[in-house]
């Protein structure tokens, strides 16, 4: 057996920490899990296109937020673990901090006037991508918790998330002197 795989989960089944307990790998809360996994991964994918494009501010920023979803996923995953006690949650800090972030971005640039096509720069099309799929991972979030409640300050920090996203796509534009443009309806 690796270390890589135990094969546990080959019947469709998976466990949350130490928990005998197993639940379908179809369940809403493993969509979440796997969501939150999604939106972490990509995150990652920014960090290493924005360091390529020599935007290490931003990496720091991302690789904080990564850490914060793993507290989020903790959370989704402890719940059910616990059997409704929820013994990991994000401190209300943690979305203080992300509303400083988006709104020293925001201060920087000329405030929005439509809705924007998304796109410009590789980077700030990726950082839009990841902002549309953060909202996925909030509903998802959210129609768990219309299930089973948890925790209200992870949905928050998901909520400013692509709000978060949504910044660094213009911020990138704007440091690249690539102007945005309305949609033409």
């Amino acid at each position: 057996m690796s270390n890589l795989y135990t094969g546990k989960g080959d019947g469709g089944d998976t466990g949350f920490f130490d928990t005998k307990k197993r639940v379908s790998k179809g369940s809403l809360r493993v969509e979440a899990l796997g969501a939150l996994d999604e939106i972490n991964s990509l995150l990652g994918v920014l960090k290493v296109k924005a360091r390529k494009d020599n935007f290490e501010n931003i990496n720091e920023v991302l690789f904080t937020v990564q850490n914060d979803l793993f507290t989020i996923q903790a959370e989704v995953a402890a719940v059910y673990a616990n059997q409704g006690t929820v013994t990991k949650t994000m401190p209300e800090g943690r979305v203080v901090w992300l509303e400083s972030v988006i709104q020293k971005i925001s201060e920087q640039m000329e405030p929005i006037k439509s809705f924007t096509v998304a796109g410009g720069s590789e980077l700030s099309a990726t950082f839009d991508y990841a902002r549309a799929f953060s909202r996925r991972v909030e509903r998802t979030v959210v129609r768990l918790k219309d299930e089973e409640g948890f925790g209200t300050q992870s949905l928050r920090y998901l909520n400013r998330l692509s709000s978060l996203l949504f910044a660094l796509a213009r911020f990138v534009n704007q440091k690249r002197g690539i102007r945005e443009e309305a949609p033409r309806y």
